[in-house]
This record gives C-alpha cells, structure tokens and sequence, in this order.
C-alpha cells in the first residue's frame, strides 16, 4: 500500500476545507442565459458554473495541496508555490534563447541532460540581471539533495503553450544554478490525469519541445513518483470517498438554486 491512514486522512481533509471553501465563498457569475437556464434548470446552471469555476483553480486548490502532503514522507523539502531565484546570467539567457530556436526551427531535438549541461558552463558568466521567473507549483528536494520543480499543467493545454512551458523549465534551471552551480536539478511538467484514458495521453503535441523522458509526468507517473506505487488509484478512491462523504453537504448548497 502506498499510502499510510494518516497520508489518506490529510487528503481527505485537504479536499473537505477546498470545497467548503469554495461553497463559503463562491457566488455564480451573474451572467444572463434565459435559453439555457429555462432549458436545463437554475440548480443545473449553478452547478456548471460551480464547476467551470472550481476547474479554473483546481491545481492551486486541490492537486498543490495533496502533492505536497504525498511528497512530505518521501522527500527531504515539499513546498508550494516556491521561487526558483532572482537572477540569470546574461550568457545563461542566450544558450536558452539559442535552444528554443533550435527547437522552434526543429533544427534539434529536446534534450534536457544537455540543455542543463550548458546552462550550468555559463551560469555564472558575464553580467548577472534581475529577473522574476514564474512560481514553482511543486518544489521537493530529495534526501540526496536532488531538486525536482514541478509545474502542474492542464489535462489539455494549448499545442501553442508548449514553447512557454519550455522556457519556463529552461529560466528555473538557469536561476537555480545562479545560486549554486553544482546544484543536481530538474525541471517538469505535471499533468495531474489523462483525459483520454483508456488511450495513452497523445504526447505527440508536445514531443518537439519537451524531453518526454525527463520532463514530462502525466496522472500514474506524476502521482506515484510523490508517493510510491499505486498511489494514483489510491487518491482516485479518496476523491470519490470524500464525495459521498459530501454528498449532502454538496446537495445542500445546489438545492438553493432549484427554480420553485
């Protein structure tokens, strides 16, 4: 078993306050749709919009907050929303600009043990600036030292937003070895499940920019690397533990809506 009671009692929790949360504090868009809502139904439309808007913060909410509890009792470090460093040397800035226009051009291919080879040789060369990188989602830090940021995607990002994604992983990488050159790093993209299921997840879109093997993690990869082998089914089962658990609570809130 992957999971201990406790680990279990932590999701669990961690996803009884989210929603809580979100039902103290929400309030449906006031956004006017007569057709729809004589059609379908006040409560109905207030449950799709309860959910358009859950989905819009669901990996701040609920996957930040149940990767760190998984990660805690394997890894040295687990926190959220963390900053890779302040600055990036200036030569550090033109290999990363060089290997997105590689990859851009396709005139190399995605190869994350290189890329971080040269970005480490010149991390400290030349004028150091000032930057803001984007907060890291997931932050650990292994017993050996060995870093591991993370940035949580969508089940279904843009075909478009992969070349940000890359830079992105690139700017920690380069703002990390800033401050310690020696530092033993990686950067990936978590995708928390797979929206085509049974298929296997179409990681085609992204093959040209991403280094799938050291870059990339989607649903069993991502959650049994925090916390061990089966823990993706284990949390599936939580999730929907807590749902029945809710039911009423959840049943409750919508019933205010049903048009009399």
């Amino acid at each position: 078993m992957a999971l201990n009671k406790n680990q279990i009692e932590q999701i669990e929790n961690t996803l009884k306050q989210s929603l809580r949360h979100k039902f103290q504090n929400y309030n449906p868009e006031p956004a006017v749709m007569p057709f729809h809502t004589r059609l379908l139904g006040k409560d109905r439309m207030a449950l799709f919009s309860f959910i358009h808007s859950l989905n819009t913060n669901f990996g701040t909410s609920i996957f930040e907050p149940v990767a760190i509890s998984l990660a805690s009792s394997k890894f040295k470090i687990a926190k959220s929303q963390a900053t890779a460093g302040k600055q990036i040397s200036k030569k550090a800035q033109r290999v990363i600009q060089d290997i997105m226009d590689g990859l851009t051009a396709a005139d190399s291919k995605p190869n994350k043990i290189e890329e971080i080879k040269a970005i480490r040789k010149v991390c400290r060369e030349g004028e150091m600036q000032l930057v803001k990188p984007t907060k890291i989602d997931v932050w650990l830090e292994s017993i050996n030292n060995e870093l591991y940021l993370i940035d949580i995607k969508t089940a279904k990002p843009n075909k478009g937003s992969f070349k940000e994604f890359k830079r992105t992983l690139l700017e920690w990488v380069a703002c990390v070895l800033a401050e310690n050159p020696k530092a033993d790093i990686n950067t990936l993209i978590a995708i928390p499940y797979n929206p085509y299921e049974p298929k296997p997840y179409s990681r085609w879109t992204m093959a040209g920019m991403l280094d799938l093997d050291n870059e990339l993690k989607v649903a069993e990869e991502f959650w049994d690397f925090l916390g061990g082998d089966g823990t993706y089914n284990q949390i599936l089962d939580t999730f929907e533990k807590v749902g029945m658990k809710l039911r009423p609570e959840i049943d409750e809130y919508f019933n205010r809506y049903n048009l009399k």
